[in-house]
């Protein structure tokens, strides 16, 4: 467990700053809540990886899984991922994570990326915003980390408060149904974990307070230039002054039930998949008829499964959909010489007994 130290002085440098807490109320039972889940979860006899960035999240989480171990047989890795965009304050953060490490005898681990590199595309459209191509580059790297230490489980330190601004970023750039699902406490896989996923930020506070516990600030977390800053910084809270105190638990549970929702639904989209479509390494190829008797938003969800399987994921409209299914419900009415262009060259044909969506030549 990281040592318990009071009274020491805040100071800020360029692009960050170590910040200790000081206790002035009691935190709420926040490592009460980690045992909980993670025996909900089923976490228990294995190496762990915890992503530490040094932020005031992350460090709680650290201090949190340190105070569990022993009792649920967890050995501990500390990951640290370098992006390097903050000069002086990157190594900065990088030498307190690993302080941090030591003190608990924890391993320490650390990868640096560029994420810029990760937006070296010909096509400003595949071309990923700076934020995308270093959550990539961050997740690749704690794989990585995690692969070469035999952890079964890559915690991060996600809360409600991420929760809610990811929902209303999403509703406010535009968003489907699909975008009202929430991030989920474990991985569809079993090795992601996000334990304080259903942990108000405010209690994250009090706990880091009441320890003691040193964190580095990011000065561009206060920039307001960024959307989800002001989301933070100003809309939420003004929300919750002047709508719903408890927003952050109500995007919260509307995040949870989109996503359990979404998970009933890919079901059916698994099972309508298997039953009208063949992925092959030559192509794909769709059944000659059975869809119109489907309804229109679990057809066009098979189809934009199959188009994300194939890379067209972020080249695909609605309208795209729209037309794909138009030409697959003609069935066998469909001629043999009729064809579909769609993005990236791919086409759409009548081949033979069916439906064959092919990539463009070399």
């Amino acid at each position: 467990v990281p040592t318990r130290r009071r009274g020491a002085s805040s100071h800020c440098r360029s692009g960050g700053a170590t910040r200790r807490s000081r206790a002035r109320y009691p935190a709420p039972m926040l490592e009460a809540h980690l045992r909980d889940e993670f025996d909900r979860l089923g976490i228990r006899q294995g190496r762990i990886l915890v992503a530490v960035s040094g932020g005031r999240d992350s460090m709680v989480l650290l201090d949190l899984v340190a105070r569990c171990r022993r009792d649920l047989g967890l050995s501990l890795v500390v990951g640290h991922v370098d992006h390097g965009l903050r000069g002086v304050a990157s190594a900065a953060d990088r030498a307190h994570v690993r302080e941090a490490a030591e003190r608990m005898g924890a391993a320490f681990r650390v990868r640096s990326i560029a994420p810029e590199t990760g937006r070296s595309v010909p096509s400003s459209r595949d071309r990923p915003t700076l934020e995308e191509a270093a959550r990539t580059l961050r997740r690749a790297a704690l794989l990585d980390m995690a692969g070469n230490d035999d952890c079964r489980w890559i915690a991060t330190a996600h809360h409600a408060g991420d929760q809610a601004e990811t929902l209303l970023m999403r509703l406010l750039r535009g968003t489907g149904p699909d975008g009202l699902a929430g991030m989920a406490p474990r991985s569809a896989d079993g090795r992601w974990l996000k334990p304080l996923l259903r942990v108000l930020p405010e209690r994250i506070s009090a706990w880091a307070e009441e320890e003691g516990i040193a964190w580095r600030e990011d000065e561009s977390n206060q920039d307001r230039r960024f959307t989800r800053n002001r989301l933070r910084l100003d809309w939420i809270p003004g929300l919750e002054a002047t709508f719903n105190p408890q927003l952050l638990r109500t995007l919260g549970d509307l995040a949870e039930a989109g996503r359990q929702d979404l998970e009933w639904i890919e079901g059916l989209v698994d099972e309508a998949v298997g039953e009208r479509v063949e992925l092959g390494t030559s192509g794909v190829r769709f059944a000659i008829g059975g869809w119109d008797e489907i309804p229109e938003a679990l057809a066009r969800r098979v189809v934009r499964r199959v188009l994300i399987e194939v890379g067209l994921g972020r080249h695909v409209s609605r309208i795209h959909l729209e037309r794909i299914l138009a030409f697959l419900r003609r069935g066998r009415a469909a001629g043999r010489d009729k064809r579909l262009e769609l993005p990236r060259g791919f086409v759409l044909r009548r081949r033979g007994d069916g439906f064959e969506l092919s990539a463009p030549e070399d």
